[in-house]
């Protein structure tokens, strides 16, 4: 199989404006991924699947992945008028003079959710090959769009990744729920998801859902019992 980089330039060379970033994996494992810009992800991922160099024809696994908001410090110069005392021929006397200092500022950097495909090439029997897709951000713009017109596979899985994440896949043939029940108003993947401690259903025989469960119940009856004293004071 070719590396990331060749893969990356033939889809350069073959698909016009297409905007490929590689990103590269620290870990011993070194797996390289490739980052796909929205506006071309579906031409690119139809390239990868009909090319006869890569025949990338099965999608095997599409996860979803939660990078929260990330708070950046870092020490930048900058030039200041400043004001000193200097001689002058009757003494001191002020001036004003620009001297460059370095300070420490903070910034936000956005964070976003991704999808991370692995394909494979059953014919050419090579793979996996990832590429991956990121929204905007986390919050408004969650769209990318969907790979299930050239991989079939996708379809339940970038459905999962809709359920768990809140990624809006475009283009995709049935997206909603498929884990969580349609009324479900969350996302339980992600990483600022805050469980319930209420739980309809019976605690299962988890220690830390039984005392969840049992704590609950405990405040509710505490508030009953305060609503009837309120109601017999009255």
């Amino acid at each position: 199989m070719q590396t990331v980089e060749e893969i990356k330039a033939a889809i350069e060379a073959a698909v016009p404006a297409a905007k490929v970033e590689l990103i590269l994996n620290p870990g011993p494992a070194a797996e390289h991924s490739l980052l796909l810009s929205h506006a071309k992800a579906v031409e690119i991922a139809t390239f990868l699947r009909d090319n006869p160099k890569f025949k990338f024809d099965f999608l095997s696994n599409v996860s979803g992945v939660d990078w929260l908001d990330k708070e950046i410090t870092e020490k930048v110069k900058v030039t200041k008028p400043v004001t000193k005392l200097v001689d002058g021929p009757d003494g001191k006397v002020e001036q004003t003079l620009e001297e460059t200092v370095e300070e420490t500022r903070k910034r936000v950097e956005p964070g976003y959710l991704e999808s991370v495909y692995h394909l494979y090439s059953i014919a050419l029997r090579q793979g996996p090959l990832v590429v991956r897709m990121r929204t905007a951000n986390r919050t408004e713009q969650v769209e990318m769009p969907s790979l299930t017109p050239v991989w079939r596979s996708a379809e339940f899985q970038e459905r999962e990744v809709f359920d768990l994440y809140g990624v809006v896949f475009t283009g995709h043939p049935d997206l909603r729920r498929i884990l969580m029940w349609d009324e479900f108003k969350d996302h339980p993947m992600r990483r600022d998801y805050v469980e319930p401690d209420d739980f309809e259903y019976e605690p299962t025989a988890h220690d830390a859902v039984l005392k969840r469960s049992l704590e609950h119940k405990s405040g509710e009856q505490g508030t009953e019992g305060t609503r009837e004293q309120e109601v017999g004071a009255a």
